[in-house]
């Protein structure tokens, strides 16, 4: 069994920054393709970063310049850095990792930007 545990979120000022960590757990041998989605209320949930095992990385074009995903292979942690958050950031941010058996989602964190 994986586990994917989020950390991080919180409220924040515009303009601001976050740090989130996705933390893996589990029977992991090999992680993939690491990821960031975000589901704001009403809304689809949508892809925000990802990073391959290679270290390719794809962002939305909403925070390209604003965020930077990386990756920890030595600890299964994958972060995402957000700076000059705005008010539309807002959203439950989802960790997702596809390894072997099958991708994993993360519980969520909620990232809160006041305007």
């Amino acid at each position: 069994q994986v586990q994917l545990v989020e950390s991080g979120g919180g409220l924040v000022q515009g303009g601001g920054s976050l740090r989130l960590s996705c933390l893996a757990s589990g029977s992991i041998f090999t992680i993939n393709t690491m990821g960031w989605y975000r589901q704001a209320p009403g809304k689809q949930r949508e892809l925000v970063a990802s990073v391959s095992s290679g270290g390719s990385t794809n962002y939305a074009d909403s925070v390209k310049g604003r965020f930077t995903i990386s990756r920890d292979d030595a600890k299964n942690t994958v972060y995402l850095q957000m700076n000059s958050l705005k008010p539309e950031d807002t959203a439950v941010y989802y960790c997702r990792m596809i390894i072997l058996s099958g991708q994993f989602w993360g519980q969520g964190t909620l990232v809160t930007v006041s305007s």
